[in-house]
């Protein structure tokens, strides 16, 4: 399957297909010096076979974890493109989940003013909600590798656009007899309601903030805990609060189909600081997306203190 992301200029392709790691090189323009970035938590043969494919390569390994989203580790691909010799005419490819992809994207936008960047993510939750952003090659079947637990992380980002904005894609979900066997096509349905929101707001002016649904309390419940939970189950939290009292039985269903946690323990003390510094917030306010049925959505300006209130009797 194709997914193409219409932004004038700046538009490309998403590639769906089992088995498209090994054809990078018929879907990708590698004939050329490329920086292959990826993290000890990948495979090896996933960066090594995208490499192969390439005129001239170097693969970049950073340690797994949050911890190499760091200036140093910025340094050490910069160094690396230059030690290549990378010019404007060549380009960066990441292989692995949202750390290797977010440092290798910018470092590839900051090179020289920029050089073309390749998106090859192994994680279901960097398929579905980080491969919006330049060309991208999705193989589903990277997924055999991960644990369960990861999988579950990645279901999360669907079932919240799925509440959001598909209906029968929440279904879908739901009746699942296979999860496993399903993900491709949860996969494309998620990409492409992240594309239309991209399309219609690509400058992040109003609408493309229904895709924080779930993580306002989210970010504050996966700070709070301090590494403990994946970003994943920390939305799938996020989310109950958000939803109408008549929609969370089934949310808490489908997130339990999901492998997803639905119960947390913690305070109001340790989530209240990092609500008010929501990335989101105007001023003291925060922005926050609400679901009243499946397959919509509304924006509503919120104060931290009545976020909280929410919390009461669903996750405090």
């Amino acid at each position: 399957m194709v997914i193409s992301v219409s932004l004038q200029e700046e538009s490309y392709n998403i590639y769906i297909e089992r088995g498209a790691l090994a054809r990078a090189g018929e879907l990708l323009h590698l004939a050329r010096r490329v920086l292959v970035v990826t993290d000890s938590g990948v495979p090896a043969a996933y960066a090594a076979a995208v490499a192969g494919a390439c005129e001239l390569a170097q693969i970049c390994t950073l340690p797994a974890g949050e911890s190499s989203k760091s200036f140093e580790s910025y340094q050490l691909l910069l160094r690396a493109m230059l030690r290549l010799g990378m010019t404007r005419g060549d380009c960066v490819a990441a292989v692995g989940g949202g750390i290797a992809g977010d440092l290798a994207g910018f470092a590839a936008a900051t090179y020289m003013r920029g050089v073309d960047f390749y998106n090859i993510p192994t994680t279901l939750l960097s398929q579905v909600d980080s491969s919006i952003g330049g060309k991208t090659v999705i193989d589903p079947d990277t997924l055999r590798t991960l644990p369960p637990r990861q999988i579950s992380a990645g279901l999360a980002e669907s079932v919240k656009m799925a509440l959001t904005s598909d209906a029968d894609l929440l279904d879908r979900i739901e009746r699942s007899a296979d999860l496993t066997a399903g993900l491709p096509e949860i996969i494309a349905r998620s990409l492409t309601i992240k594309k239309n929101v991209v399309e219609q707001d690509p400058h992040e002016h109003g609408l493309r903030r229904v895709l924080n649904f779930g993580h306002t309390v989210g970010h504050a419940i996966e700070s709070s805990a301090g590494g403990r939970l994946l970003h994943g189950e920390c939305v799938a939290l996020g989310m109950l609060p958000m939803c109408a009292p008549a929609l969370r039985p089934r949310l808490i269903r489908v997130l339990r189909k999901c492998g997803l946690p639905t119960e947390i323990e913690t305070t109001r003390e340790a989530l209240l600081p990092y609500l008010r510094h929501d990335k989101k917030g105007q001023g003291a306010a925060v922005t926050a997306v609400e679901v009243d049925e499946p397959g919509s959505f509304r924006f509503t300006t919120m104060m931290p203190e009545e976020i909280l209130h929410r919390l009461e009797g669903v996750l405090l």
